[in-house]
């Protein structure tokens, strides 16, 4: 109160006996005799305030300072949102829809008023808010105390505050605008501007949920906002505004005059890709064209799989891949690539591309147990390299010498070089076939022909 004293002593001498509010004339307390009774007012709704007395502080002094002084404070919009919050619930539990309807609008006046004066506010403050943040809460509330909620007005607020806020936006705003995106949606489902925006507010929602989450350190507000990411998704799915046959009415025509557009094809690859209409033609087209303003090893190796899988076009994957390679400077990223173009020689029956793609792989990395399997399936497939068909089985031991290999260079792959291992095993001649050539378990055998290796007999 002394320092409050001190206040008034120096506006009383500075301004004599003129009087005017700080609404009036835009300074923080006003001049004269309103300057003593904003600060006064303070003084008195404050230490009400404190003891959690919501309705005294209300009606004696944050009206009139929240009215008279806009300037005067931040507390007077911290302060005040939690007064009325608070005044909201208490009308709310004795059903007075009147006091409900007053203190809600009342609350939304100090969010409106905020936001008109936020960077006078800012310049006095030590805690300084953004719009985004203010226009959050601002949303928040306006769903959570609010009797009349317009779907329009929520969306309108909480879509502002997502555009500022982006990733920083916080969980339960991301929460609130994909609520009320389905919402309007499910209301009028025959209007295509309110299905887009939807299908905009997802792709927004959960790609910046992701960024909160990757940012959040406070396990508490994790577990919440991996629960919002949750009902993100099924606000989604469930809201019925997407399946691959409107995916493709919606974005099909619209593709060619957004080829330029990398965050428009994004868009539609993501949606896309959610609701697995890859073999869509929108899709495609949407994805060649990203790759094209954008290529990178990513979007080439996706394309070769795409066309691959779902075109069987293995002219168009090759291009992709050897894109991807031409692209790539990591010697593991490439072992893989060529491990996809081993696959596909191999579905052709081109033994020799495979093998040739397969010892690429391998020396870009020597522990990619898949290759050795792969490389040993080829050896079986071609395992004719004499006249005789018990010398043939001999290749056999050399694929069991892959897969063994496979299983010491990668053990997630010994399972199913095991189960490879027992089914070869019943290939491989017996010691009385190899009697007669001079051969016995132990001695080593030159397996010619397309195989060329030197194994050991078992």
């Amino acid at each position: 109160m002394k320092k409050f004293g001190m206040i008034v002593l120096a506006l009383v001498t500075a301004t004599g006996a003129y009087a005017q509010k700080g609404v009036e004339d835009g300074s923080r307390y006003g001049h004269g005799e309103d300057s003593i009774n904003t600060i006064k007012n303070i003084s008195i709704y404050t230490e009400y305030y404190k003891t959690n007395n919501f309705l005294d502080a209300y009606n004696e002094g944050w009206q009139e300072v929240f009215r008279d002084a806009p300037l005067a404070s931040v507390n007077t919009y911290n302060y005040g949102i939690k007064i009325l919050r608070s005044l909201y619930k208490d009308a709310k539990t004795a059903k007075d829809e009147e006091l409900m309807a007053k203190y809600s609008d009342e609350l939304f006046q100090v969010y409106e008023q905020r936001l008109k004066y936020l960077d006078k506010l800012n310049a006095q403050s030590k805690n300084k808010a953004t719009e985004y943040e203010v226009l959050g809460q601002y949303g928040h509330d306006y769903m959570s105390y609010n009797p009349r909620v317009q779907i329009s007005k929520a969306y309108e607020i909480l879509r502002k505050s997502v555009d500022l806020g982006k990733g920083q936006s916080q969980y339960y705003v991301l929460d609130d605008l994909m609520n009320v995106s389905a919402q309007r949606f499910k209301n009028k489902k025959d209007n295509d501007e309110f299905r887009d925006a939807l299908m905009q507010d997802y792709v927004d929602c959960a790609n910046y949920i992701d960024d909160f989450i990757a940012l959040q350190t406070d396990d508490k507000i994790l577990e919440q906002a991996l629960k919002v990411k949750e009902r993100i998704d099924g606000l989604f799915i469930n809201s019925g505004a997407a399946d691959c046959e409107k995916l493709q009415e919606i974005y099909g025509p619209k593709i060619e005059n957004n080829k330029d557009n990398l965050e428009y094809l994004n868009k539609v690859v993501k949606l896309m890709t959610m609701f697995d209409c890859r073999s869509s033609d929108a899709y495609f087209k949407a994805a060649e064209y990203a790759h094209a303003i954008s290529p990178s090893v990513q979007t080439a190796k996706s394309l070769g799989r795409l066309y691959l899988q779902q075109r069987q076009d293995t002219e168009k994957a090759l291009e992709y891949y050897n894109q991807a390679l031409e692209l790539d400077d990591d010697s593991k990223s490439m072992a893989d690539t060529y491990y996809y173009i081993a696959n596909l020689y191999m579905s052709q029956e081109k033994y020799d591309n495979s093998r040739t793609a397969l010892q690429k792989c391998i020396s870009n990395n020597s522990s990619k147990g898949e290759a050795y399997i792969l490389l040993a399936q080829l050896y079986a497939v071609k395992h004719d390299w004499s006249n005789e068909p018990a010398l043939n089985r001999c290749a056999y031991f050399a694929v069991i010498d892959k897969l063994e290999q496979a299983k010491r260079v990668d053990s997630s792959v010994a399972e199913r070089a095991n189960d490879l291992i027992s089914q070869y095993k019943k290939q491989c001649p017996q010691a009385e076939d190899l009697f007669m050539f001079g051969y016995k378990a132990g001695d080593k055998i030159e397996i010619k022909g397309w195989i060329n290796e030197t194994t050991t007999i078992r």
